[in-house]
C-alpha cells in the first residue's frame, strides 16, 4: 500500500487522487497497485456509481515515475509483472462513469488515462502530453486505437512523435476534454458532474457506457501495447533516453537502431 494515493467514497463517488505532490504525481507501481483495487472496486462496489480522478498540488501526473521504471528495466521486468497492466485492464473493464479533474501537468499516463474517462474538466492552461517517443517507448492504455479516434490521426501522431504538449482550451476544441475552466474551479467543476451522473439511473448509465465501449478489443490491444512497450524498455535507445533524463541533457539516438 501507499499513501501516494487517497481514496474515498461519498454519495456514489468513489474519488481517487494522486497525493504526491512533491513528485508532481509521477506514478510508481505501488501506486498502480492502488489505482487497480480502486478501478476495480468501482465496478463491482453497488455503492460506487462513479469513478472521479483527481489530484493534489499544481499538476495531475507527471506520468509514470522514471527512476521506478529504469529500475524495473534493470531488472528484466515484463508488462505482467508491473502493476501498471492490472490498473490498465481495470480501465478497460470498467463499466461505470468515470470524471477527471486536470490541472498543470498530464504527462503520458496523465493524458491516457482521460481516454477512459467519460467526462473531463481541464484548466485553461494545464498542459497535456503524451512524449512515448521522446522517451523512446511506445504508446500504452489503447491510446494508439483511442488518441487517433479522439482527436484524428495526424493530430494523434504528432502528439505521439513530437511529445509536445497541448493546453486545457485545445484540449476542448479537439475532443480530448469536456470543460475548460480556471484552474481554482476544475474540481468542483468535476465534483458538480460526478454528482449529477451519480443521481442517474445507475443500470442505464452502465449499460450505456458499456455500449459505447468495447472492453475485450480494449484489452487485447493494451497487451499488444505493452509486448512493445516491454520490448523498447530494454532497448538501447530506452537506455539512451532514461540516462539523458536522469543526466538533463537531450537524448543522441544518433548511434542506436
Amino acid at each position: 500500500m501507499t499513501d501516494a494515493v487517497r481514496v474515498d467514497l461519498e454519495g456514489g463517488v468513489l474519488r481517487v487522487v494522486f497525493a504526491r505532490p512533491d513528485k508532481k504525481n509521477a506514478i510508481t507501481q505501488a501506486m498502480y497497485s492502488v489505482l487497480a483495487e480502486a478501478t476495480e472496486r468501482a465496478r463491482t462496489d453497488d455503492a460506487v456509481r462513479v469513478l472521479n480522478f483527481a489530484a493534489e498540488g499544481d499538476s495531475f501526473s507527471a506520468g509514470n515515475d522514471i527512476m521506478d521504471f529504469i529500475a524495473l528495466g534493470s531488472q528484466g521486468a515484463g508488462p505482467d509483472d508491473m502493476p501498471v497492466f492490472r490498473f490498465l485492464k481495470a480501465l478497460a473493464d470498467l463499466d461505470k462513469p468515470a470524471v477527471a479533474a486536470v490541472k498543470g501537468r498530464a504527462v503520458g499516463i496523465g493524458t491516457t488515462l482521460l481516454l477512459h474517462c467519460d467526462l473531463v474538466v481541464v484548466a485553461e492552461d494545464a498542459l497535456l502530453s503524451v512524449p512515448f517517443v521522446n522517451l523512446a517507448l511506445a504508446p500504452e492504455a489503447a491510446s494508439s486505437l483511442l488518441l487517433p479516434l479522439t482527436i484524428g490521426h495526424q493530430r494523434a501522431f504528432e502528439l505521439f512523435a513530437l511529445g509536445e504538449a497541448i493546453d486545457g482550451r485545445t484540449a476542448v476544441a479537439w475532443g480530448l476534454a469536456n470543460r475548460a475552466v480556471p484552474a481554482a474551479e476544475v474540481d468542483a467543476v468535476a465534483a458538480d458532474l460526478a454528482a449529477k451522473v451519480a443521481a442517474r439511473a445507475p443500470n442505464s448509465m452502465r449499460k450505456t457506457k458499456a455500449l459505447m465501449r468495447d472492453a475485450e478489443r480494449l484489452w487485447a490491444l493494451m497487451q499488444r501495447e505493452g509486448e512493445a512497450f516491454g520490448s523498447q524498455m530494454r532497448s538501447p535507445e530506452a537506455m539512451e533516453a532514461f540516462q539523458a533524463f536522469t543526466q538533463k541533457r537531450a537524448p543522441d539516438f544518433s548511434k542506436v537502431g
